[in-house]
C-alpha cells in the first residue's frame, strides 16, 4: 500500500478531555494561520481568533489557499480579549491562560500545563500587546532560543507549544497506528 494513501494507519493519540485552547490575538500572516489551523485539527484544539484580522478567512480565500482540512477545525471568533476571556471562562471553567513572549525569563517548560488551558499568542509583527503582558505577568512564558534570532515563527511556535502542552499531560503516551 502506498505510504500517502488516506487509509495508511499513522500514528495516533487519544484526544484528551478537555482540550488546550489556541488563542491568536490579530494575527497577520494567513500561511501563519492555516499552519496553526492544521496543529488544531491534528490536537482536536479549538482555535480562536481574536481582533481584527489581516486576511478574510471565507471558504473562497481559504479554498484559494489550499486549506484543505478547515472543516476539520474548530473555529472561534472573538471581537477582541475581553470577548475570548467570557467565553473561555464559560467553556473551560478553571483553565488557566498562557502567554507566549520572546521577552520573559520563565520557559514554557515551567509553564504547569493542564488540560482545558489556554495558549495565547500575539501577531507576527510585535507579539502581544503591553497592556496583556502587564495584566499577566505570571502568565507570560517564552520558548528559549540557542541563536541570535529575534523570535521564532509564529505557527512553528504554537507548534511547539501545543506538544509540549500535550506531553506535559500525558497525550501522547499512548500511541497507537490508526
Amino acid at each position: 500500500m502506498p505510504r500517502t494513501s488516506n487509509t495508511t494507519p499513522r500514528l495516533r493519540a487519544l484526544p484528551i478531555e478537555r482540550p488546550f485552547h489556541v488563542v491568536l490575538v490579530e494575527p497577520e500572516i494567513p500561511p501563519n494561520t492555516g499552519n496553526v489551523a492544521r496543529l488544531c485539527a491534528a490536537t482536536r484544539s479549538p482555535l480562536h481568533l481574536v481582533g481584527p484580522l489581516g486576511f478574510r478567512i471565507d471558504e473562497q480565500s481559504v479554498r484559494r489557499a489550499g486549506v484543505d482540512y478547515w472543516h476539520l477545525v474548530d473555529l472561534r471568533r472573538h471581537l477582541d480579549f475581553a470577548h475570548f476571556l467570557h467565553a473561555f471562562d464559560r467553556e473551560s471553567p478553571g483553565g488557566r491562560l498562557h502567554l507566549f513572549s520572546a521577552v520573559t525569563t520563565k520557559s514554557y517548560l515551567n509553564a504547569g500545563f493542564c488540560q482545558g488551558d489556554a495558549l495565547v499568542f500575539g501577531k507576527e509583527s510585535i507579539g502581544l500587546p503591553e497592556e496583556l503582558l502587564a495584566q499577566y505577568t505570571d502568565r507570560v512564558v517564552g520558548i528559549p532560543t540557542l541563536g541570535a534570532v529575534r523570535s521564532l515563527n509564529l505557527a512553528n511556535a504554537v507548534g511547539i507549544a501545543l506538544f509540549e502542552a500535550h506531553r506535559a499531560v500525558g497525550a501522547l503516551s499512548n500511541t497507537f497506528l490508526g
